[in-house]
């Protein structure tokens, strides 16, 4: 069974881009590193681990390898240690324009170079030393202010982003991270970002770009003043205060955004806790008590529904659904089935959820009717960014293809009409299928597309003649798989 993983902080992935716009990237073939990489895939994602001795030193492991960068006295650096020993241990020493410098502590030389020759032997800084830290995680996250333990969303009635939310509900909490010219912005929900003084504009201007800096596993964001964003005052409103050092107040965790979604029953009623523990079809709008966290196991594919009153739907005596449970449990799993436009949800007795005459929600059908197919809606993700095995989704240069295997991505935009979704891309074109099951981002009239979750984190995307969106050798987007699998697949 699944966990309670309702707060799941990031394992922060990153690449490292050297002056010369390349990754460095760990080789299997003889535990070999070099910077050489136009592009972040696989080889060239690292994690950073604190020194186990408690010292201020930092471990490098390669995502791709499992072992340690290293560094030997004459320079030569490897990455082949399984176990990390003494010449595993770099400082990190950030520079005033948010790059990184990698010291040996040991050995007391900087880590650099280009192509193959990288060593770890100069004993000055030059521009072969500085290197830039490009996160690797979807950049579609929540952001958790470590100091108040309240997260970061839009308030639009005062137009900021404040820290003052127990908990990430809703589409306001969604935060997009957008990597351009070597930096950072915060980009919310309804695609605005935020300026250092806490002011919210439509243009990645220079005073909202932030260099990221880590501190024990936690986020910092740098404006280019040198001063780091923090909540402040009552309202946790967020802006670049006064600190030029980042303490307790100024590191942020990213957590995932598990997907958020409301139903609508055959009532055309939306399902909701509004009034009680029952659930039930009884509601008109969809607001908090209406909108449910979607979590989905990724060895069984069956989800859990959680409602913002903090229970999660279980199944009761004579097939009722009641939002009360606190943990994650058999009757708390529902298998979807995806029924094109609709939805259909089986619980734990092997009976599929139906809609009564009262409007509550029992499993007490063997069959599927109109009563129990619901629309399921995703609510937090009005904007849109995908990542398949190869890479990010974003447009080819001049032209309005989509690329699947790109270390950069660009943001679409969603809209919904009765169980499908329409994208839009950059200008506003559409996504559409052609011949031979291409995807282009230049329609002028919306295509619906349906959305299947299929694991955790995890999104299918079937096409109108029913073949799912897939990447491929070509890195072109087409719509020609057979299967919600593998290639067909996307971080979303």
């Amino acid at each position: 069974m699944p966990t309670n993983g309702l707060h799941q902080v990031l394992k922060i992935q990153f690449g490292l881009v050297n002056d010369a716009d390349r990754y460095l990237t760990a080789e299997s073939f003889g535990f070999k590193v070099n910077a050489s990489a136009p592009s972040l895939k696989r080889k060239q994602m690292w994690v950073l681990e604190p020194d186990p001795g408690q010292g201020s030193a930092v471990l490098l492991r390669s995502s791709h390898l499992g072992r340690y960068l290293s560094a030997e006295e004459d320079g030569r650096v490897a990455c082949e240690a399984e176990r990390p020993g003494r010449d595993c241990r770099f400082l990190v020493l950030p520079q005033p324009d948010g790059r990184w410098v990698l010291r040996s502590e040991p050995h007391g030389r900087f880590f650099g170079g280009t192509e193959d020759r990288l060593s770890c032997f100069a004993t000055a800084i030059s521009p072969a030393e500085l290197w830039t830290v490009h996160l690797a995680i979807h950049p579609q996250a929540h952001l958790l202010s470590v100091s108040r333990r309240r997260y970061v969303h839009l308030c639009p009635q005062e137009d900021e982003m404040a820290a003052d939310s127990n908990t990430p509900w809703g589409v306001d909490a969604l935060i997009t991270l957008i990597f351009q010219n070597r930096q950072y912005c915060l980009k919310s929900c309804d695609s605005r970002y935020l300026r250092s003084d806490g002011r919210l504009v439509w243009e990645p201007e220079a005073s909202a770009c932030y260099t990221l800096e880590f501190k024990a596993g936690k986020l910092a964001f740098k404006d280019c003043d040198g001063r780091y964003l923090a909540p402040a005052g009552p309202a946790g409103s967020l802006r670049a205060g006064r600190n030029t050092r980042p303490g307790k107040d100024e590191l942020f965790d990213l957590e995932e955004s598990h997907p958020q979604v409301v139903l609508l029953a055959a009532n055309r009623r939306y399902v909701s806790v509004r009034q009680g523990v029952n659930v039930s079809a009884n509601q008109d709008e969809e607001l908090h008590h209406e909108t449910f966290l979607m979590q989905i196991d990724g060895d069984t594919g069956k989800c859990t529904f959680y409602s913002s009153t903090g229970g999660y739907w279980t199944l009761v005596a004579h097939g009722g659904i009641q939002a009360t449970a606190t943990q994650v449990s058999a009757n708390t799993m529902f298998e979807v089935e995806w029924r094109g436009r609709r939805v259909a949800l089986k619980a734990s007795n092997g009976r599929y959820v139906c809609m009564k005459k009262n409007g509550q929600l029992a499993a007490v059908s063997d069959f599927v009717g109109e009563d129990e197919e619901f629309i399921l809606k995703l609510i937090n993700r009005p904007i849109l960014v995908l990542r398949g095995l190869d890479g990010f989704v974003c447009h080819r240069r001049g032209s309005n293809q989509l690329d699947t295997n790109r270390s950069v991505y660009d943001v679409f935009h969603l809209s919904f009409s009765d169980g499908a979704y329409q994208i839009r891309g950059r200008g506003g074109g559409f996504w559409n299928t052609g011949s031979h099951g291409s995807v282009r981002s230049d329609g002028e009239r919306p295509e619906d597309f349906l959305f299947e979750f299929r694991g955790q984190g995890r999104l299918a995307i079937r096409a109108r003649g029913g073949k799912y969106l897939r990447g491929g050798a070509s890195g072109l987007l087409r719509a020609d798989a057979d299967a919600p699998v593998g290639l067909a697949l996307w971080e979303y």
